[in-house]
């Protein structure tokens, strides 16, 4: 079984998505990438290193990747020369942070490029826990991707992309809504150069998230905890990675592709995936009524072949019970393609609320220390959908 199909198996699923789409659209989005230059930035993570592969099969002429992980960026290399192996294009990585000085001297060295690809984000709810990690989180998920989308337009690129999330659909955390509001920071860079962007549900055991901790777990001998109460859409890494590359190469400015519902796409309870991840490495998942008891039982039900889980009902700051891709507000373009569809509407971006955003966050920052409170009445002032209930429940107070 490969890869690919094994994940389908975990997140309930037999058959892929898009694969109407690629037989369709295929021999255009080889031709599209064939020849092309591309910078892909924070490209060492699950779905951008996902994307590097795709590019790099359908030999681009040069591949530079950005990431500030130099050993994700060793694991890409090794990934693709263990599988693709080599092309006649010029294919690097650069371990660099996208707001540095030293990304610049890099991009005006190696560049210019036709797609300039943006990858990088702070995606975890649990980083909005503190004012600090939260700034960090508005540095990267918006004003990065700004700057680098002004990058893309004042050098000529054909197109800049950055994948956004579903939970920038009514959102419901701070890590949604800084997403909505790079949404809308793109729509102003929109004037300058072509922009497209992508919505989609998690990644199946991507990088950080709670399915990949599960591997951690087992390796370490320790118990499995998720929520059963909490139903998310999942894709694998590879149809990630085709849903960016069939809006880096088909997408209109300002449109927003995102994965249709059907029966290959269903909410799936964290739960239920725990249990069948825990059935492909050969072991039974065993419900502990408490963490204790879980951390307890390992040994003993390790023998077994069995495997201490505790589930549990989520009540922390920013958990959506269910994901969305789009909102009533915006407009759907539901006939391009088979498994794909398209937001087509300008998002309405407010240039004087923009501006005031980028204001006030400097203004706290000069401050040279803040509170969580300004940040959490600004996000409400700038998405007048978003109203952040604060539980003072976060994630990392669980197991």
């Amino acid at each position: 079984m490969s890869h690919h199909q094994g994940l389908l198996s975990i997140i309930g699923r037999e058959q892929g998505l898009f694969e109407q789409d690629l037989a369709t659209y295929g021999d255009r989005l080889d031709e599209a990438v064939r020849g092309g230059r591309f910078l892909v930035i924070g490209g060492a993570g699950s779905i951008g290193s996902a994307v590097v592969k795709q590019v790099f099969i359908r030999n681009p002429a040069v591949l530079h990747v950005v990431d500030i992980s130099e050993n994700n960026l060793a694991e890409v290399v090794r990934d693709i020369r263990s599988s693709a192996g080599y092309i006649d294009g010029d294919f690097r990585t650069f371990a660099l942070d996208c707001g540095d000085p030293t990304f610049d001297a890099m991009t005006a060295a190696c560049g210019p490029y036709d797609y300039v690809l943006n990858f990088s984000a702070l995606k975890h709810v649990r980083s909005e826990s503190d004012p600090y990690t939260l700034m960090r989180m508005i540095d990267v998920n918006i004003f990065n991707t700004d700057r680098t989308a002004r990058y893309a337009a004042e050098t000529g690129a054909k197109k800049y992309f950055c994948v956004s999330t579903d939970k920038a659909s009514n959102p419901v955390n701070m890590m949604g809504a800084s997403k909505r509001i790079m949404e809308l920071f793109l729509m102003r860079r929109a004037e300058d150069v072509t922009v497209s962007s992508a919505r989609f549900a998690n990644v199946a055991f991507s990088d950080g998230s709670l399915p990949f901790a599960w591997t951690q777990r087992i390796r370490k001998r320790q118990p499995l905890a998720a929520p059963n109460d909490v139903r998310r859409y999942f894709v694998t890494d590879t149809e990630g990675a085709i849903l960016c590359l069939m809006s880096i190469c088909f997408g209109e400015n300002r449109e927003i592709f995102f994965p249709r519902l059907s029966d290959k796409l269903h909410l799936t309870k964290f739960s239920e995936i725990a249990v069948r991840y825990l059935e492909s490495v050969g072991y039974e998942a065993v419900a502990c009524d408490s963490e204790d008891e879980a951390r307890a039982r390992v040994d003993e039900l390790a023998a077994q072949k069995k495997w201490p889980c505790f589930f549990f009902e989520s009540d922390t700051t920013g958990e959506k019970d269910f994901e969305e891709f789009y909102t009533d507000a915006e407009s759907v373009d539901w006939e391009r393609f088979k498994d794909l569809g398209i937001v087509t509407c300008d998002l309405g971006w407010d240039a004087d609320a923009l501006a005031h955003f980028e204001r006030t966050i400097a203004e706290l920052k000069a401050a040279g220390t803040w509170d969580k409170a300004p940040i959490v009445e600004l996000f409400n002032r700038t998405l007048s959908n978003f109203d952040h209930l604060e539980t003072g429940k976060y994630l990392d107070q669980k197991m």
